[in-house]
């Protein structure tokens, strides 16, 4: 029987992992590994679906002598329904660059073995993403041009984001976009507003423009400037019958 995920062979919080009973140093991130996890770890947290949490570096135990932390993981919200605990990852990514693809395929054949249904490699050095097969028992190199579909995933992930750094913030932006995430909505829903009053008030000084009724810049500037949109909807009801911009600016007050 495998032991419990978050049974530990190795100190928590420590740079170590445990290899069939070998305890190894995970040495820190050089910088183009580092930037690359960071980037990984907000692109996927961007992209998971709504009952997934993402985490970074965190113990998995793939079986009785071997303890490993995938550099990102996707898994579920709920706690197991038998342990009371965490349920497995879903989804892991590993960014290759300080340590060999050797050792990230042995981390990937532990969590493939324990149950982890996808694992990534990002190879920063030759800029390419690969997925480990079960059934190969060793990378598959991905089109770079393809994006991650997976149950997990609230939005596809573009390869190409998990490569480019450049390309990384514009995926985020897509993917809370599709994703409806509140804070985005609002901002969208904000910007409608503003755009329709604006398209009132236009309509307002076009409208005075049509009928000949000339109006300064001070009176321009305060149509153009409001986003009331009962106010708007007054002043192009009078444009269509007032003789003066006064006339208009002013009826409210009567």
């Amino acid at each position: 029987m495998l032991p419990s995920i978050d049974d530990r062979l190795v100190e928590p919080e420590t740079r170590y992992e445990m290899y069939d009973g070998e305890l190894v140093y995970v040495p820190p991130a050089d910088p183009p590994h580092g930037i690359r996890h960071s980037k990984i770890s907000a692109l996927v947290e961007a992209h998971a679906a709504a009952d997934f949490e993402v985490a970074s570096d965190m113990l998995t135990r793939t079986s009785k002598t071997s303890d490993v932390a995938p550099d990102v993981s996707v898994f579920p919200s709920a706690r197991d329904p038998s342990t009371g605990g965490r349920q497995l990852e879903q989804l892991a990514f590993e960014v290759v660059s300080t340590q060999s693809m050797k050792r990230a395929g042995q981390k990937a054949a532990k969590l493939s073995e324990r149950g982890v249904r996808r694992v990534f490699a990002i190879d920063v050095e030759r800029v390419r993403a690969l997925e480990w097969s079960r059934a190969l028992g060793g990378w598959v190199l991905l089109d770079p041009d393809a994006r991650i579909e997976d149950p997990t995933l609230g939005a596809a992930l573009p390869i190409a984001a998990l490569l480019h750094a450049a390309k990384a913030d514009d995926a985020m932006a897509c993917a809370l976009i599709a994703k409806h995430n509140p804070a985005i909505e609002a901002v969208k829903s904000e910007a409608l507003q503003l755009g329709l009053a604006r398209g009132r008030a236009e309509a307002v000084v076009e409208l005075l423009a049509l009928r000949g009724i000339a109006i300064d810049a001070a009176d321009r500037a305060r149509i153009l400037g409001e986003s009331d949109p009962v106010q708007l909807a007054r002043w192009l009801a009078r444009a269509t019958t007032c003789t003066t911009a006064a006339e208009l600016l002013a009826a409210e007050a009567r």
